[in-house]
């Protein structure tokens, strides 16, 4: 397991990517850079904008809450749908299983939806790891809106400098996506 640091936890303030509050505007984009490359959403609220919108993700990567209350009925309803994996990932962590389910997730020619027994807050950056490049990862930013980021070399390495500044054996844990 990896445990994010009291003192990097200012990094991830400031979005990684453009903000967007309508998800057609994203999926617009984010298609015309890479219609094919799968689309992850990390957050039950992104994922139910973007499944509203008519895009549902390939991986959605939920917990059931938003700024840490439950998310409504309507939405829960709505993102635990296709297949389902339940997956275990404590607060302020990344845990070897996320990364595992995540890269099994990506390899899965159906939508899977993993359901994350604590919090996905970090999920973003072993998702931009494990996603082929050209795909797009988006995650929320409480109270901006949704975060695009296109998955490429400059992503894929600033993801993993962060990693690599957390505390726990970050090669053990991302083993199941850097094979």
């Amino acid at each position: 397991m990896l445990t994010l640091p009291t003192a990097l936890r200012a990094a991830f303030k400031e979005p990684f990517g453009p903000v967007y509050t309508e998800a057609e505007a994203l999926l617009a984009d984010a298609s015309s850079e890479a219609s094919s490359a799968p689309l992850v959403a990390v957050g039950d609220v992104v994922t139910f904008y973007l499944r509203r919108a008519g895009r549902p993700p390939d991986v959605a990567i939920i917990d059931g809450k938003t700024k840490r209350e439950a998310v409504s009925d309507e939405i829960r309803r709505a993102v635990e749908t296709g297949h389902l994996v339940e997956v275990t990932n404590e607060p302020g962590t990344i845990s070897r299983a996320l990364v595992s389910a995540l890269g099994d997730a990506l390899a899965d020619a159906e939508p899977t939806t993993l359901l994350v027994d604590g919090e996905e807050d970090l999920a973003t950056l072993p998702a931009v790891l494990a996603a082929p490049l050209g795909s797009t990862v988006v995650y929320g930013q409480p109270d901006e809106g949704m975060v695009r980021i296109r998955v490429d070399e400059a992503a894929k390495t600033k993801m993993r400098d962060l990693l690599d500044q957390f505390d726990g054996d970050v090669e053990m844990v991302l083993s199941p996506i850097d094979a």
